[in-house]
């Protein structure tokens, strides 16, 4: 199992007291497998200790704002690709059915696209295979990562540990043309039309199963969602 990428999902996921309890834990497992440099593990390792002090109140408020009142931030990929499209959901179907094809059943209310869903699902897949499912993601890790730099927020490092083990150069005008939407306002509540609930994923190996394709379904991901119309799949539980 490659123990940064689990970390990476839990730091991710909503926050809650046993998260704020694995501190010691997530940051050893960050320097296993040498996925990351120093700089990075240290960067990460600060966003641990935010989540193991904070106010769980506060933090969970923090998190919902960034990540549930805003679709520009969305942990959903296939939001940034699809949007509302009638394209999401056969996308979101393909996913979970090359998740059981691989032996796995996600265990969890989140959709199958959610990326902490995602990592859970590739910290158990061999390496080569995790970073190519994540180059084909890169640009919208770097558009996330850069978005919540702006906003000087404490997540932004887990964007850019998964931008490092992909090994991917995002592609920059892909990039700007994400980055030129508009922002959503997290406290404009009339705009709160989806919220999703957080919960822990875990899957169940069925060593029988089969490969999957989930890097062939992610690789569509390289056409923005205000692009001609191209399918991108995606996963659900």
């Amino acid at each position: 199992m490659h123990m940064p990428l689990k970390a990476i999902s839990a730091l991710l996921s909503y926050p809650t007291e046993e998260l704020q309890a694995a501190k010691a834990e997530l940051i050893e497992a960050l320097g296993q497998g040498d996925l990351l440099p120093a700089g990075l593990i240290n960067e990460l390792s600060v966003l641990i200790n935010e989540i193991a002090i904070g106010d769980i109140y506060d933090l969970q408020e923090t998190y919902v704002g960034l990540f549930d009142r805003s679709r520009s931030l969305s942990l959903n990929l296939f939001e940034h690709v699809h949007g509302d499209s009638r394209d999401r959901g056969p996308a979101m179907v393909d996913l979970v059915e090359n998740y059981r094809a691989a032996g796995f059943e996600p265990a969890s209310t989140e959709l199958p696209d959610h990326i902490p869903v995602l990592l859970e699902f590739l910290a158990m897949r061999p390496i080569d295979e995790a970073r190519e499912v994540l180059a084909d993601a890169a640009h919208i890790l770097e558009v996330l990562c850069t978005r919540l730099t702006r906003r000087e927020s404490i997540y932004a490092p887990a964007f850019a540990a998964l931008l490092h083990i992909s090994g991917e150069v995002a592609d920059q005008a892909i990039v700007a043309e994400l980055l030129a939407v508009k922002e959503d306002d997290p406290n404009d509540l009339e705009a709160l039309d989806e919220i999703w609930e957080e919960s822990e994923v875990t899957f169940a190996p069925d060593p029988n199963a089969g490969c999957p394709q989930v890097r062939d379904i992610l690789a569509q991901m390289d056409t923005p969602r205000n692009a001609p119309p191209e399918t991108a799949p995606a996963a659900q539980e």
